[in-house]
């Protein structure tokens, strides 16, 4: 049963909330999230940001957002505090409204013009600048309304958040959902010009986001693989990120009925113009399936523009009758994809989490994952679906193709997955490992004994 939210007592600057860690005693407090684009579709931070705060406010937190466009789609409790910007690629999302927006010389204000210029060669730049607005946005918010207890960054980790510890004093948290270090390997290494390499080398925060990470409060992944994977790319201790698992919205995303299942049916669910989430892999994989086991693909999610990198590669292969590039969807009709679906595939080069998987667990769906980055620790080999090398195309024909051929084992595999996704994979769990986290900063910053 849900608890009613309560609403929070106004502290004092300085006055440490009731936190009882050793015991099951509940605690409030203020708490600012930071995003730096809250986009439903890209990548999965805002779902993230968004069951996260809905969850936290039904808990009787005050909970605020501070988001650049394009905006999060926050629970009604949650107090939004939209940021503009003068992004080159905002320019690109309206181009009508951000010119008419302001004043024509308004554009030449330093900040601003510094922000559209620079935003065209490296995202360093526009993560900055939004930390830096979010500092000013922070500071008018305490003082119409009284001081934050915490901020909780998510991924942005701009040179603003050192200024809310050393000028504001706020204790600082920050989501990693992965180093964007790895991004930055797989965009060179998939390029063959050297103007296309220098251009992806400039375009990620290389240096910034492991300089701002050392200096906070505490580190969040939502993965002992991301965990270890960022502490051996930024050269922290062992232990420097705390793990707590993503989760899964289990009341949307669970099963139908037996005959909404389509046998046949693969999914792909991701941004298929991302060399890391491994298309081009499952691509060639079909292409290997016997004529007998030959499925058609349904590619689900972004870019916002239809996938070049999906349909020429399907064409080289001879595949364009049996692949279907759906493109960006609502959530509701993304569940209604997984519970299609006879099989889920991740073919990923690298997964923070791997909210497709975990997702279509909830739904009773099996998965065929690779063993890149937390895949492993979601998908039970053997058990919820089956885990196959990375970049290796016949391993994944062979593993689709059983699947294919076994509907009971689908059908055993997606009740597993779903009873694993309960036990593991909640926002209801989630956050209360992030509770945990607080209270152990709060307790440190107020030098009580946790």
């Amino acid at each position: 049963m849900q608890r009613p939210a309560r609403p929070p007592r106004r502290r004092e600057r300085g006055e440490l909330p009731a936190v009882l860690a050793r015991s099951c005693e509940e605690f409030v407090i203020k708490i600012c999230f930071l995003m730096y684009h809250g986009s439903m579709q890209s990548g999965g931070q805002g779902v993230y940001l968004a069951n996260i705060t809905r969850e936290l406010a039904r808990r009787g937190h005050d909970v605020h957002v501070i988001s650049g466009p394009p905006y999060p789609q926050l629970d009604g409790a949650v107090r939004h505090h939209r940021i503009a910007t003068r992004s080159f690629q905002a320019m690109l999302l309206d181009r009508r409204r951000f010119f008419l927006a302001a004043p024509p010389l308004a554009h030449l204000q330093p900040l601003d013009f510094f922000e559209f210029a620079s935003t065209r060669f490296t995202l360093a730049s526009l993560i900055n600048v939004f930390t830096l607005r979010a500092l000013g946005c922070l500071a008018a918010i305490e003082a119409a309304s009284g001081p934050f207890d915490l901020v909780h960054d998510n991924q942005s980790l701009g040179y603003g958040l050192l200024l809310m510890r050393g000028l504001l004093g706020r204790p600082v948290v920050a989501n990693v959902h992965h180093p964007l270090d790895v991004d930055a390997r797989n965009a060179v290494r998939h390029v063959n010009s050297l103007p296309e390499k220098v251009r992806r080398i400039v375009w990620y925060p290389w240096l910034m986001q492991r300089v701002v990470a050392r200096r906070l409060d505490a580190l969040i992944s939502g993965s002992r693989a991301s965990a270890g994977l960022i502490e051996r790319t930024w050269s922290l201790p062992a232990g420097a990120v705390r793990t707590i698992y993503d989760g899964v919205d289990s009341e949307r995303f669970r099963p139908g009925a037996a005959d909404e299942r389509q046998r046949g049916t693969l999914l792909f669910v991701g941004n298929a113009e991302d060399h890391n989430k491994g298309i081009v892999y499952l691509l060639r994989a079909l292409a290997l399936l016997p004529a007998i086991r030959l499925a058609r693909l349904y590619v689900v999610g972004g870019p916002a523009a239809a996938s070049r990198l999906v349909t020429s590669e399907a064409a080289r292969l001879g595949l364009a009758d049996w692949v279907t590039v759906v493109g960006r969807v609502s959530e509701g009709d993304l569940a209604a994809w997984y519970r299609r679906a006879q099989v889920l595939v991740s073919p990923s080069l690298y997964e923070g989490f791997g909210l497709p998987a975990a997702e279509a667990m909830a739904s009773g769906t099996p998965v065929v994952a690779t063993d890149a980055g937390a895949l492993p620790e979601v998908v039970a080999d053997g058990e919820t679906g089956v885990i196959v090398p990375a970049a290796d195309p016949r391993a994944l024909a062979d593993a689709i193709a059983t699947l294919l051929a076994d509907p009971a084992r689908c059908r055993a595999y997606g009740e597993a997955g779903r009873a694993r996704v309960l036990e593991r994979f909640t926002w209801q769990q989630h956050v209360r490992g992030l509770e945990a986290l607080y209270g152990d900063v709060l307790a440190a910053r107020g030098g009580a004994s946790m």
